[in-house]
């Protein structure tokens, strides 16, 4: 069975490292602790103290400082791989970590599953030809030497960089070598580590050349695991789950993640939040625990997405709009139809259009095939209609030679709400409020992608509530502006009720009004 020497690099929470060091050990697997030279020598030898006893675990030889984008990261890592590979004979596996990392999946499953794939988990791509670089420097990384730290050496780093640019003075890369690259989080076979710990012994040439590159962690163990393995024993994948926000930054998981968490293909994820202990002791406890199934859905980002960004408390401020264009006019009559169920907003305007002669415009900045006229390819597109919002509603009210105009908005809109009731022309608000079976919200998941068919039904089932909590709280934040000239109609209400809303809001008779609140399934999924 795999037993596994777990390589932890870590620099702060003395406390967190403890629990996370008898938690790897209790299962029978081992450990090797590099902490940073630069962190707190009482922390470090109140870890030590706390782990004397514990036969798993050891220490790397030397402790360093280390530095993002430097070597001293990538010899950190080799101290204390080489304390493990000497302290722990049985050790079938060496898997990389932080103090930020922690198993979603239990211990037996993670044995498991190494025992089912023999291979080195580490992504391995090829450095000129793969994209995984998205943005700055690239071959720059290599061709120069870089002596100073980028983040708090940065003048010393720029003016070393241009000066060898500008003087032409670069070096080539070791001739037998193909440079990979791919993220630092691997795992990787006994034969391949004592394969790399012997190399960096008979290669110094290679070392030298490595110790001077830029963010040598994503190049050294990829491109060394490369040159030493055959490539049908890689699996370019890293065991640990982790994700990038829309600013580069890794995004850092918290209590609510738990189920998210659990229904990636992966072992380990990072980075979870100092603060979620909840979290923590829920993956704590499920690591030791036996016979757990797995619902496997690796929908991962679309749901961070969606948590990260609605559907928890603190959310974030809705984007800026891009521009204020001039009024729609003061005479102008603009009447909006909010409702989170598009079909029943859209049955209502298609009576509507019956009983009346207002144009009426179903979702023209929420769905990109709503049926609109040819205004010159402003409304060609949702970005467009969106940037030139105003500039667009001047040219239907004058295409249809009308003042008054309805059309229907997603409640998530708020934004385009306020700024529309900004305007000097008048602007009125139709809220239709409908019930949520949980059905029609899983649904509703689905076909925004949410979720998949391959979610699991409990996992499925611990979002409803999340979603519905969002669906609530936009009808709330709507409510709560307090718009004047503010409708509302409800499926819950009786139709002579919401009649008396119809006719104020659309200006029309009661008995104009009754034929639209009655008209057959209007509320119907």
């Amino acid at each position: 069975m795999a037993k596994i020497a777990f390589i932890l690099l870590c620099h702060k929470d003395a406390a967190a490292i403890i629990d996370q060091a008898t938690r790897l050990t209790a299962a029978g697997d081992y450990l090797a602790i590099h902490f940073d030279a630069r962190a707190s020598k009482s922390d470090y030898e109140k870890i030590r103290d706390a782990l004397r006893d514990n036969p798993n675990v050891v220490f790397a030889s030397r402790r360093i400082k280390c530095g993002w984008g430097e070597w001293s990261l990538v010899q950190a890592t080799l101290y204390a791989l080489e304390a493990a590979e000497a302290a722990f004979a049985r050790a079938t596996h060496f898997y990389m970590l932080s103090g930020d990392c922690m198993a979603i999946k239990t211990a037996q499953y993670t044995h498991d599953f190494l025992d089912d794939n023999d291979a080195d988990f580490i992504e391995s791509f090829d450095f000129f030809e793969s994209d995984w670089i998205k943005t700055g420097f690239k071959e720059e990384r290599l061709i120069y030497r870089h002596l100073f730290n980028e983040r708090n050496q940065k003048r010393l780093f720029y003016t070393s960089f241009n000066l060898q640019k500008k003087l032409g003075i670069t070096r080539s890369i070791p001739d037998d070598l193909q440079i990979m690259i791919g993220s630092q989080w691997w795992c990787l076979r006994r034969q391949t580590v004592e394969g790399v710990l012997g190399f960096t012994k008979k290669r110094r040439d290679v070392m030298q050349f490595f110790r001077t590159t830029w963010i040598p962690d994503e190049t050294f163990f990829q491109t060394v695991v490369r040159h030493l393995v055959p490539g049908n024993e890689i699996s370019t994948r890293s065991l640990t789950f982790l994700m990038f926000s829309d600013y580069g930054m890794p995004v850092t998981f918290y209590n609510d993640h738990y189920d998210l968490l659990l229904s990636q293909d992966f072992l380990f994820a990072r980075k979870i939040s100092p603060e979620a202990t909840e979290l923590k002791r829920r993956l704590g406890d499920l690591f030791a625990t036996t016979d757990v199934d797995f619902s496997i859905s690796n929908e991962g980002q679309r749901l961070f997405t969606f948590l990260a960004k609605r559907g928890r408390e603190g959310r974030r401020f809705s984007l800026r709009f891009w521009e204020t264009e001039s009024t729609l006019g003061r005479d102008r009559e603009l009447m909006i139809v909010t409702c989170k169920k598009w079909h029943v907003a859209k049955r209502l305007l298609s009576q509507v259009r019956q009983v009346s002669n207002v144009p009426a415009i179903e979702f023209l900045f929420d769905e990109e095939n709503t049926a609109l006229p040819d205004l010159g390819g402003i409304q060609s597109t949702l970005k467009k209609r969106t940037r030139h919002r105003r500039a667009l509603m001047r040219m239907l009210f004058d295409y249809y030679e009308t003042d008054r105009l309805i059309f229907c908005l997603d409640p998530n809109n708020l934004d385009l709400l306020q700024d529309f009731y900004s305007d000097k022309s008048k602007t009125k608000l139709l809220q239709i409020e409908c019930e949520f079976s949980d059905d029609y919200l899983l649904g509703h998941a689905r076909r925004v992608a949410l979720i998949g068919e391959m979610t699991g039904q409990e996992t499925a089932g611990r979002l409803l509530s999340t979603i519905r909590a969002d669906v609530h709280h936009e009808a709330d934040q709507i409510k709560d502006a307090q718009f004047p000239n503010f409708y509302r109609i409800k499926e819950r209400s009786e139709p002579e009720n919401n009649a008396l809303s119809l006719a104020e809001f659309l200006d029309i008779s009661k008995e104009q009004a009754q034929e639209i609140a009655t008209t057959p399934h209007l509320f119907s999924d």
